[in-house]
């Protein structure tokens, strides 16, 4: 049997990873008269991911379960401190998305949105990705104003290497029309849309969670729900269709679900094909085609089963490794690194799968 190669020797592109943004930081870049709404908040103090007027926590449970004091809610304030916490890991690239704008969907109001959208980026670019090589951005796409997320996407094409989707409490979901300017622009630009979700209770589906008694059950069912719900809007819809070039990735929803969607909607496509004729192969063949991140990675009693689950989908060339970092719930690299994977599995897991993906090389940049 060949030697196994050391996690420390391969290539670890981690595709979702979280840099702290907080509304004084992002007022210097934000349009008038936002910058004065966000330095309004900016001395409000912060519990974990909820500020009011910044990022709603909906329900009040994110307070109870992460205390000030708790380990849960450790931040990156500084590329300095992420580049360094990332290197003891062992990531080598690192896709960075926000914090609390994983909630922006949640925002009613379309101009607020769209130009903290705009202030996130250019911060993000400016204050981040600039300055180190191993960080790369995943530029915010506001759902509230898909045409100003077109331009945003034009802006900074040259300077970005994914499109980040929010899609908790978003409605209506991603595979409606009115986002196609974003996806044509995405398009355009070479670059892939990544749909991320966070757990919050809201009215809209599939966040009308309020039925569950517990976060144990918001929060088990809550980014897996919002990414099936997307995804399947996406493929039947038309998306997939209307933009073959475009490259989608899910961050933030592990893998189990995929199986699942695969064989639902192709159980379905037998009866109801006439609803959706513009797909001319089963939905499983569009899915497939999607990136899935791995984080959090299920935790079965056999490991082998992920393996089988990769399988399910056709995973080989479409599963990257992300950890999450530094969220309560990261996955170290290690932690994939016990399923049993063949050397060209891991290998495409934890680097080569993702630079597919973005479009980038060994050294993080656009091909």
């Amino acid at each position: 049997m060949a030697e196994r190669t050391p996690l420390s020797e391969l290539l670890i592109v981690d595709a979702d990873v979280h840099v702290h943004e907080s509304p004084g930081a992002l007022a210097p870049y934000c349009d008038p008269p936002w910058d004065v709404a966000l330095r309004s908040v900016a001395d409000v103090p912060e519990r974990y991911l909820d500020i009011p007027g910044f990022s709603p926590g909906g329900d009040g449970t994110l307070t109870a379960r992460f205390p000030t004091s708790h380990e849960a809610t450790r931040m990156v304030h500084t590329p300095e401190q992420m580049v360094s916490e990332l290197h003891q890991i062992g990531v080598d690239l690192a896709v960075l998305f926000p914090d609390h704008l994983l909630k922006l969907a949640v925002l009613p109001q379309a101009d607020y949105a769209a130009a903290l959208a705009r202030a996130y980026n250019a911060w993000l670019i400016e204050e981040w990705t600039s300055r180190h090589t191993a960080l790369l951005a995943a530029i915010v796409a506001c759902p509230q104003d898909p045409e100003d997320a077109a331009r945003e996407i034009e802006r900074h094409a040259d300077r970005a290497v994914a499109v980040y989707l929010p899609c908790a409490g978003l409605d209506p979901l991603w595979g409606h029309r009115s986002y196609d300017p974003i996806y044509d622009a995405a398009q355009n630009a070479g670059l892939p849309v990544l749909l991320h979700a966070v757990t919050v209770t809201s009215p809209v589906f599939p966040f009308n969670n309020h039925g569950f008694d517990t976060e144990f059950a918001r929060h088990s069912t809550s980014h897996t729900f919002s990414v099936m719900a997307n995804v399947i809007s996406m493929v039947s819809t038309g998306v997939v269709v209307r933009f073959p070039r475009l490259r989608i990735g899910v961050t933030e929803a592990g893998i189990s679900w995929m199986p699942f969607v695969c064989n639902r909607l192709d159980k379905e496509y037998l009866e109801r094909r006439r609803e959706v004729p513009f797909l001319t192969e089963r939905p499983s063949h569009y899915v497939k085609r999607i990136y899935v991140a791995t984080q959090p990675i299920e935790e079965p009693e056999r490991l082998r089963d992920i393996v089988t689950l990769m399988a399910l989908y056709d995973g080989d060339d479409t599963t990257v490794f992300a950890s999450d970092w530094p969220h309560h719930d990261f996955d170290h690299p290690m932690k994939l690194d016990m399923v049993p994977l063949s050397p060209e599995q891991r290998a495409k897991v934890f680097g080569e799968n993702a630079l597919a993906l973005f479009g980038i090389d060994r050294e993080g940049r656009r091909a």
